[in-house]
């Protein structure tokens, strides 16, 4: 079974308050559903119109575990704190065997 890869990217962060408060919750929400963070921050370097915007990607072994974080009640607390505090792109991507 291939991994799956959630990648979060930042177009625009409003609210660092709410940004915080859904990272406190976030990152142990994630991490209970058995999510391994592998890169977060700014980007070091951009391309091709990318944003200097904070970027996450966490590995979760299936698609599958993956929406199964995203819809978990933990991970919807977070989402509710952070609101309209920031504009993102999500992606859940299947890794390559």
């Amino acid at each position: 079974m291939a991994k799956a890869y959630w990648i979060t990217a930042y177009r625009t962060i409003r609210d660092a308050e709410a940004l915080g408060a859904y990272a406190r919750l976030a990152l142990p929400a994630l991490q209970a559903a058995g999510g391994r963070f592998l890169a977060r921050g700014v980007p070091a370097q951009i391309y091709e119109g990318g944003l200097a915007e904070r970027t996450v990607l966490i590995e979760f072994d299936s698609v599958a575990q993956a929406r199964a974080a995203h819809d978990s009640p933990g991970y919807q607390q977070a989402l509710r704190a952070l609101g309209n505090g920031a504009d993102r792109d999500l992606r859940i991507v299947e890794g390559v065997e």
